[in-house]
């Protein structure tokens, strides 16, 4: 192998042929056998080996479309960097046709409205085809990027997409790689955006083929919650994140990737693997593309600019705090987490909005006073996505409840209006457009022993969570193993067509011209955080200057309690739900 090559997957070469490679230290020897559906072995090729256990050969027989596996001293495993798996997890890998995308310039950062989408239940038929179907939807409401739930392939048919053991590969159910490739050049075609969800803090707990050949690719001591951790302090596994990194933007042709739960990363190595990551995608040639963090910690050097205003590292985070804190007000809910926010959540809402961070160090006491956070005020408001909804915020309650079966009519549109319009790049759920009744529910498809300790472990985890039910065995939490739980999370497209859901459809419509209208072209002039005040039980206004004094403002009470509102911040109204001080009201201006 040349030193550019890829060890991480099979490789097309233009004379024809395909070059196989395997991450194999453990392993002496290694053979590439050629298998139909069934797994017959019709043909097997010795494979050479460099000192740092890579194994390579060359088959002049395989192309796309070739069924395969490697051999080793203890049997033999599917490719841990395949790109598809026909037949699930454990059976042969496949070889994908050459993908060549279209040329598409994408689209900048500051232009995103970002819809989360769980590929296997946003449509009827699951699958990527199934949501290119829809696309024209989206485009139409002026949503410009489309963020995917992990589709890396996990053991079974039903899944989050968190469980993923084959990092390279898309999900069977989902529909094959170059499907994925369609998906994404229809998308681009209707100027959307496509970001896909990763999972780099830990491989899923079925199904995993890395730990026979590569045992030192997972640190010996420590692991996750959810399955054992990846040791970054070795070259090849800091390798093998990055090249998955560069095969979704490049190969898939992406703008972008969403990195879970990167605070859980725990075993780095003396340059942090978020840095190499960052530097290795900015690299890259053509139009940017965008990294977004999800990050409990609230690091905010990870979201630092430079003297041009472009990301040092990664685009944007996640806004938490901004969704505990308008939770709290929408719903009252004081549990779990929604603790922090308890003691004065239009305070907390207006820093996060103003500011990025609720917690920039404070004392956080759902975590026993430790602190939380570090300061937030250099960054601009591009580098938090606002959301009132997420499948993390839905999905890990007992039922799966939307917003709308939790708060007040309008108490949701209130928030709406201040989140699709302020100067954070917003994100909705996916259904949340028009209002969606269906619930979001957490659901697995793993064998029976392991199920059941799924189904166990999660009751544990629900019951610290918010929405858990006062007598489980009354009203028990739905299993996440019954098929019908899978279903019952499917999207119900009708409810778009009843007269509430077109009403808000319109709305959101609304929201959105006037976002693209108002506040986009001010996003990349607000270098800064806001400056905020706050009036009456759960009233707030924020203000946001750009630096040649043009500035964007809301004022919103967000209480069912009129309050009295202060001196209105210059410039004319550019969107206004109810009078200043009307309870649930908001005011939109800009100058």
């Amino acid at each position: 192998m040349g030193p550019d090559d890829s060890p991480f997957g099979p490789r097309l070469l233009p004379g024809g042929g395909v070059r196989f490679a395997l991450v194999a230290p453990a392993w002496d020897a290694a053979w590439l056998e050629g298998v139909d559906p069934a797994g017959t072995v019709h043909r097997r090729l010795a494979m050479a080996r460099d000192g740092a256990g890579v194994f390579w050969v060359d088959d002049p027989e395989a192309g796309p479309h070739t069924l395969y596996r490697f051999a080793g001293p203890n049997g033999a495993i599917p490719d841990p960097a395949s790109r598809h798996q026909p037949f699930g997890v454990d059976g042969p890998s496949r070889v994908p046709a050459a993908c060549r995308p279209p040329d598409w310039p994408g689209r900048p950062w500051a232009e995103a409205v970002i819809a989360e989408i769980h590929v296997g239940t946003a449509t009827p038929e699951g699958t990527f085809a199934g949501l290119e179907k829809r696309l024209d939807h989206y485009a139409g409401l002026g949503l410009t990027a489309l963020q995917l739930m992990p589709v890396a392939a996990w053991a079974g048919g039903r899944n989050w997409g968190y469980d993923g053991v084959l990092p390279f590969a898309t999900v069977q159910p989902y529909g094959r790689p170059e499907d994925l490739a369609r998906l994404v050049a229809a998308a681009h075609a209707r100027g959307l955006m496509v970001f896909l969800d990763v999972v780099y803090n830990h491989l899923g707990p079925a199904g995993n083929p890395f730990p026979d050949p590569w045992p030192g690719l997972f640190h010996p001591r420590l692991a996750t919650p959810w399955g054992p951790a990846p040791d970054f302090s070795r070259p090849l596994a800091r390798r093998l994140v990055i090249d998955n990194a560069l095969h979704w933007l490049e190969t898939m042709n992406l703008d972008g990737l969403r990195l879970d739960a990167v605070d859980r990363i725990i075993a780095d190595g003396p340059t942090p693997l978020l840095a190499e990551l960052a530097a290795r995608v900015a690299e890259l040639p053509g139009r940017p593309r965008h990294l977004i963090l999800e990050n409990d910690a609230n690091q905010a050097h990870w979201l630092a600019r430079d003297a041009r205003g472009a990301p040092r590292f990664h685009t944007a985070q996640w806004g938490d705090d901004g969704h505990h804190a308008a939770h709290v007000l929408a719903t009252g809910e004081r549990g779990a987490y929604y603790g922090d926010f308890q003691d004065d959540p239009a305070t907390h809402l207006a820093r996060a909005l103003a500011e990025g961070f609720a917690y920039q160090g404070e004392a956080s006491p759902h975590r026993g006073g430790a602190p939380r956070g570090t300061p937030s005020r250099h960054l601009p408001p591009a580098a938090l996505v606002g959301y009132l909804q997420s499948h993390d915020q839905v999905g890990n309650r007992a039922f799966g409840d939307r917003l709308d079966s939790l708060a007040p009519a309008p108490a949701v549109a209130a928030l709406e209006a201040l989140f699709r319009l302020a100067p954070q790049i917003p994100m909705l759920f996916m259904g949340e457009e028009w209002g969606a009744r269906t619930p979001f529910l957490f659901f697995t498809d793993f064998e029976p022993a392991l199920g059941e300790a799924v189904r166990q472990g999660r009751l544990g985890e629900l019951v610290r969570l918010p929405g858990f039910p006062a007598d489980p065995r009354r009203t028990p939490p739905p299993d996440p193993q019954d098929p019908e739980t899978f279903a019952a999370s499917r999207l119900d497209w009708a409810e778009a067509e009843t007269p509430d859901g077109a009403a808000r459809l319109a709305r959101t419509r609304a929201l959105l011209a006037a976002r693209r209208r108002h506040v986009v072209p001010l996003i990349d002039r607000l270098t800064r955080a806001g400056s905020w005040r706050r009036f009456g039980a759960a009233g707030l206004s924020v203000l946001w200057r750009a630096e040649e004094g043009a500035h964007i403002s809301v004022t919103a009470n967000l209480s069912s309690h009129p309050a009295a509102p202060p001196d209105p911040w210059p410039g004319p109204p550019f969107w206004r739900d109810g009078r200043p001080g009307d309870p649930w009201s908001v005011e939109w201006r800009a100058a």
